[in-house]
């Protein structure tokens, strides 16, 4: 399992587009990952891909040809695991059409809407993902109610959450009545459902939640359940980690590129 091409197993399952490295590394210390035939659970195990067989489940990995980076508008009732035993309607689903197995990069909560990030590339989904690199996702949230000053500045400081403090929200007023407050919120973190538990704490119902921009990439006029192809600007300025995502500029506009016609924009039960 050594030689100059020798890498950590997990990058290798990620460069192979089973999922996002810390994904990769979940398979296995599951022990569904075998070596050269034998079960391997140890993370820092290495691999020469030129001479080693990997297999996951029982089926043989190699790294993908070809790269693909989708851009899709996860409608609600969408969820963003590759597997489900209840049935619903999975993301994956809604780009089959992509001649590769694609994973989402991080999480969209099924109840939440919005810009979802698909790739086969696990380095990638790494560098968007994980909170080191301070990717910033923008979303649009509706709240019940008119928030305080106080609150706000809650959310601007960091919210305590059970895993530590958030850290600080950008947090702007985009329109405000009497019964709902919608607010425009920069996050350059990736907890679980972190968005909406830091509401709850300075007592906002969330009534509506949508993703709008992950750096550089926005949700533009993708309509629910439509994907494109992100352009390589925008690939290249994700990879490059949050500080050079915030700052990338638009340039020319990308086109959207649509599902074919033979599919719906919205997902089918299952």
């Amino acid at each position: 399992m050594s030689g100059e091409g020798a890498m950590r197993l997990q990058r290798f399952l990620a460069l192979c587009g089973l999922a996002s490295r810390r994904a990769c590394e979940q398979l296995i210390t599951d022990g569904r990952v075998e070596v050269n035939g034998r079960v391997v659970t140890e993370l820092g195990t290495r691999v020469d891909p030129a001479h080693d067989k990997v297999a996951v489940d029982g089926g043989s990995v190699r790294a993908p040809a070809r790269r693909w980076y989708v851009a899709l508008h996860k409608p609600q009732g969408v969820v963003c695991t590759a597997e489900d035993p209840a049935g619903r309607p999975r993301a994956v689903d809604l780009v089959a059409a992509v001649p590769a197995r694609l994973f989402p990069v991080g999480r969209l909560d099924e109840d939440s809407a919005g810009l979802l990030l698909l790739t086969n590339d696990g380095d990638f989904a790494q560098r968007v993902a994980h909170p080191r690199f301070e990717v910033p996702k923008v979303y649009r949230v509706v709240v019940k109610g008119e928030p305080d000053p106080a609150a706000l500045a809650k959310l601007r400081e960091g919210i305590w959450l059970a895993e530590g403090k958030t850290a600080p929200a950008r947090v702007q007023v985009l329109r405000q009545t009497r019964q709902f407050t919608t607010l425009a919120i920069t996050l350059r973190e990736g907890k679980n459902r972190e968005l909406r538990r830091m509401l709850a704490r300075v007592e906002l119902p969330v009534t509506r939640l949508l993703r709008i921009a992950v750096g550089p990439v926005k949700l533009g006029s993708l309509k629910r359940g439509e994907w494109r192809m992100l352009a390589p600007g925008e690939v290249q300025a994700l990879a490059g980690g949050g500080e050079r995502a915030a700052a990338a500029s638009w340039g020319a506009r990308p086109r959207t590129r649509t599902p074919p016609r033979h599919r719906s924009t919205r997902p089918r039960k299952r």
